[in-house]
């Protein structure tokens, strides 16, 4: 006869194959500011509610200011759970999706009977709150998802006994190509804000005669305003030492604009020499962008580098892969962990 142990872990094995297993996503309150990696989560969890999954967008404090105001409304459509004085109903078949720079929580939800998985958008930032000696697989995170495969080599050598996988970014269609000419106007986007200013008034201080040349910081915007003032420029430079995929050189080569970068410490999977101008030292930016302004303004710019922009993006902006990836991806997570509940119902009935 069966136990009401065997029935709940039956019903468990029904919501995981009906894909009503619970999916929570872990996020940062941005507080209305435009970050990528909380982006990033809100597209899975989207896709996953348009393909019938179960997802839940989980933040720490009541007061969450959401996403509406930089992103889109429709993403707050979709289901959020605050942790803040709050009982979660969290069961067996359920899922927990936790940023890596998250590590206090993973501590707080080891105990939960749940699956659990690391997604680690930032390699830098993934021992940030782990202590010495600390692995993921303590706190019951077995897997990990992270966005391109030299982050992953990385990881695999870091954290080993976690398992892999990759979903790549995808660049939106919101980054289009101006149809009217690029303005005189250079986009900075750097991690520190001291690296921007350096660049700025380095290249006014050894170039005065391009003084009317703008440069324009591309941080802090909404999405709609941040694709409208890149189209805008006709260069860009980016600086982001501990970049674990790089976002922001590839929403401006769909967006037509070439871009001068410093090469991060893991270059990226899609970086290659010809799709940007790549640069090592970085007191060398004020002196390349000079030279590129001059190339510009004698129309003297080598259309190949746009022919490979174009390449480039078109193998990242394709919606329907990226959908793809994260269904998959989740599909097979459910239903392994419906095998692996299978295989226990048929060892206690044995």
């Amino acid at each position: 006869m069966e136990n009401e142990l065997q029935s709940k872990v039956k019903q468990s094995i029904q919501n995981l194959r009906d894909k009503q297993a619970r999916i929570y996503f872990l996020v940062q309150d941005t507080k209305g500011n435009a970050k990528a990696s909380v982006r990033l989560i809100y597209q899975m969890a989207k896709s996953l509610k348009d393909n019938g999954f179960n997802p839940t967008i989980l933040h720490e404090k009541a007061d969450y200011s959401g996403v509406a105001a930089w992103l889109d409304k429709e993403y707050m459509e979709l289901p959020h759970k605050a942790i803040e004085g709050q009982n979660l109903e969290i069961s067996p078949e359920d899922f927990v999706v936790i940023p890596e720079v998250f590590g206090y929580v993973m501590d707080q939800v080891k105990q939960l009977p749940c699956a659990k998985i690391v997604l680690t958008q930032q390699y830098s930032h993934m021992l940030e709150t782990l202590q010495p000696g600390q692995s993921w697989n303590q706190f019951g995170f077995m897997k990990c998802i992270t966005t391109s495969n030299k982050q992953k080599e990385y990881i695999e050598r870091v954290m080993r006994q976690s398992s892999f996988d990759i979903i790549e970014p995808y660049i939106t269609d919101l980054f289009t190509p101006k149809k009217t000419p690029a303005m005189p106007i250079i986009g900075i986007h750097t991690k520190d804000q001291s690296d921007a200013i350096n660049i700025i008034k380095t290249f006014y201080l050894k170039f005065p005669q391009y003084r009317w040349f703008t440069f324009r910081d591309l941080r802090g915007l909404s999405e709609k305003e941040f694709a409208n003032s890149l189209s805008e420029c006709f260069v860009t430079a980016w600086i982001d030492n501990q970049s674990g995929f790089g976002t922001f050189p590839l929403e401006s080569m769909k967006s037509n604009v070439p871009v001068i970068g410093k090469v991060p410490d893991l270059a990226p999977d899609w970086m290659t020499e010809d799709n940007g101008i790549w640069i090592t030292d970085q007191t060398l930016f004020a002196d390349v962008i000079a030279d590129f302004v001059q190339n510009w303004l004698e129309d003297n710019i080598n259309p190949a580098i746009y022919e490979e922009m174009k390449k480039t993006v078109e193998q990242l902006s394709d919606k329907q892969k990226f959908e793809s990836t994260v269904v998959t991806l989740f599909s097979g997570y459910l239903n392994s962990r419906a095998d692996s509940f299978e295989e226990q119902i048929s060892k206690t009935e044995e």
